[in-house]
């Protein structure tokens, strides 16, 4: 069995081992070439104090350049009977490089690696939900360009209300992910924060430069007070939940609606045959199976704020191990929306649309409002046009006109996709990703 980074003189049974270790040796994998770009930072930062030598620097920089290489290339292994990645990591230098991989730890717990490793990871992650995001606006804005004057029912309470179409049920959508990315881009900021140096909550009595690892690592600034640094674990991940959860919720409600249309008693859309299943007895079937499934995971990402709250909700200040409980709830759940994402992205834009959904005369009704309107335009009282047309619905002597002129902005006829388009320029323009691929690149020798 490997020796442990704090073993002493004496050494922990299997079971209790197995019991705190967890899942940690799998999830860490997600974390393992974050954790080598911080060891690179820290280390360039110890040798600008003196507390290495310039060639054990470029030594050590060029060992995790090539464990870096490994984890990205998904070769990177914590060997059995080693703890986490910071343990794995610092075994393999010290294997090649003897003694001196041992010095990387100097003024650095494994509290703080496994905080600058999860803010690291959960930038990139961020970065790679909001292409996610963006792929997915940009399909439909452009399929609600493309049937802006396709009219569909719209809906309140489930009845039959008013005049819609394909432009505004897709447009609203799009628009929906740009409040999204608003939230995000706070997650983002959040995450973007470098806690390495405050150690073990308390700071270290060697003379450590934070503001170069934030640097080096491309940190938008450090989280400054040491013990808050650590205090904003779980709290991190419980506020890039929230920003999760919002763009789960468009899903949500988005393969809601697909759903419902995409039934025989609505069939306002048809589905993509190779994004439906068949039934074992039933010949004619084809299933939305892919939108129902993107509803139930982002159904459960919704509750990944709740998990992470009450994890840590109740810890006082300072470390607690119940943190590391956080990661298997919250790691995975990236990779979970970014699939839902992509297959909601696929399928918006090969979904194919009714355009005479409103020739049906059962629908007559939606545009009762249109005829109270122009009876109103025309000097009756409002009031009086409402019960008039009311009347002739009664009677069933209704006669729609199914012209539509709806001119005010995110109307029918004046969806403002410009302007949302660049709301969402605005807001992606905001993360600065260029300054921290700069930055990275540097570190790793690009």
């Amino acid at each position: 069995m490997a020796t442990k980074l704090w073993e002493k003189n004496f050494e922990m049974t299997r079971e209790i081992e197995h019991f705190t270790v967890g899942r940690d040796r799998e999830l860490d994998l997600y974390l393992a070439k974050y954790d080598v770009l911080g060891s690179m930072a820290h280390i360039t930062m110890l040798e600008s104090i003196g507390l290495l030598t310039k060639d054990e620097l470029t030594a050590l920089l060029a060992a995790l350049r090539t464990i870096y290489q490994e984890a990205e290339e998904g070769r990177f292994v914590i060997e059995d009977g080693v703890e986490d990645v910071h343990s794995q990591v610092e075994l393999m230098l010290t294997k090649n490089l003897g003694e001196m991989g041992k010095k990387i730890h100097s003024g650095r717990s494994r509290n703080d690696q496994v905080l600058v490793d999860l803010k690291l990871f959960t930038r990139d992650a961020l970065q790679q939900v909001v292409e996610e995001v963006k792929a997915l606006f940009d399909r439909l804005v452009a399929r609600s360009e493309e049937l802006k004057d396709v009219l569909m029912p719209g809906y309140t309470h489930l009845q039959v209300a008013m005049p819609s179409s394909f432009g505004l049920w897709f447009g609203a959508h799009a628009e929906s992910l740009c409040d999204d990315m608003l939230l995000l881009q706070a997650a983002y900021r959040t995450a973007n924060r470098n806690p390495l140096g405050s150690a073990a909550g308390y700071g270290s009595s060697f003379p450590l430069n934070r503001q170069l690892t934030t640097d080096l690592l491309g940190f938008e600034s450090m989280a400054y007070n040491a013990v808050y640094a650590q205090m904003g674990r779980g709290k991190t991940e419980r506020n890039v939940a929230f920003a999760l959860a919002s763009v789960a919720g468009t899903l949500s409600k988005l393969a809601y609606d697909a759903c419902l249309f995409n039934s025989q008693n609505f069939g306002f859309i048809t589905l993509p045959k190779e994004c439906t299943t068949g039934s074992s007895i039933m010949p004619h079937k084809k299933n939305p199976d892919v939108f129902e499934l993107i509803r139930a995971k982002a159904n459960k990402l919704q509750a990944l704020p709740q998990q992470v709250t009450l994890i840590m909700n109740n810890l006082p200040t300072g470390y607690f191990r119940d943190l590391q409980i956080i990661k298997e709830v919250f790691l995975p759940a990236f990779d979970e929306l970014t699939d839902c994402l992509q297959m909601a992205a696929y399928i918006v834009e090969k979904m194919e649309v009714n355009r005479q959904i409103l020739d049906n005369p059962m629908y007559d009704p939606i545009f009762s409002v249109e005829e109270v309107n122009r009876l109103a335009a025309s000097g009756v009282p409002f009031r009086d046009a409402y019960k008039q047309v009311g009347m002739e619905i009664e009677r069933g002597t209704f006669k729609p006109d199914r012209h539509i002129h709806h001119t005010h902005e995110g109307s029918i006829g004046n969806l403002c996709n410009d302007r949302i388009i660049a709301l969402m320029d605005s807001l992606i323009a905001e993360f600065h990703f260029d300054r921290v691929e700069r930055a990275l690149k540097k570190l790793k020798g690009q």
